[in-house]
């Protein structure tokens, strides 16, 4: 990497943590350089503007997110354990991932619904790539004889992300991971009852 690549990469990673924990909207140029300790024409020198910096904060926790749940997943060589390692990837991680504010997903996805365009077409593109990795699981297991043939992989995957952020968003505001472990324990229990053969 350059200096002005490094530059930029310790900008977004220092952003990450204010965006993901105070939010997009109230997170302001002057906490940034609080943060990153530079200077607003450096910050400018290498973003246009916030909504470019928030759009690769997002992109950059979310490629981290994907990273390491697809890490966990490919330890797996069947489609249920797979889709297990999932589970099992929120079941481990979720409490770092509450200490730096949630779902960079979720938190991107409740602001951006109605106020920030750009943020919510990235986020759906993002949940739509998530969608399509466990739709190729899915399709994957059938072809394998582990998932069932006549099940709808679209449907299925999407349930699954929605119970996922579902218990993520339920754990966060009660702050009881118990919330979650609930939701990820009824997973793999749909899992097994309508997925695998």
């Amino acid at each position: 990497m350059t200096k002005a690549e490094r530059t930029r990469q310790y900008i977004i990673e220092k952003a990450a943590v204010l965006f993901n924990t105070k939010g997009y909207a109230d997170t302001s140029l002057n906490d940034i350089v609080s943060i990153t300790g530079l200077t607003r024409g450096a910050i400018y020198g290498n973003f246009t503007n916030k909504d470019e910096l928030s759009i690769e904060v997002f992109s950059y926790h979310f490629n981290l997110l994907r990273r390491a749940v697809g890490n966990a997943m490919d330890q797996e060589s069947g489609a249920v354990e797979k889709l297990k390692a999932m589970t099992a990837f929120y079941r481990q991680h979720y409490a770092a991932m509450a200490a730096r504010g949630g779902c960079a997903i979720l938190n991107a996805a409740t602001e951006a619904d109605d106020n920030f365009p750009l943020l919510r077409t990235k986020v759906r593109a993002s949940i739509k790539s998530w969608q399509k990795a466990l739709v190729k699981i899915l399709e994957d297991g059938k072809l394998a004889r582990q998932i069932q043939p006549k099940l709808d992989s679209v449907r299925f995957s999407s349930l699954l992300i929605a119970m996922i952020e579902g218990g993520i968003m339920l754990a966060k505001i009660q702050k009881e991971e118990a919330s979650l472990v609930l939701v990820l324990d009824k997973i793999d229990q749909i899992i097994d009852q309508d997925a695998r053969i």
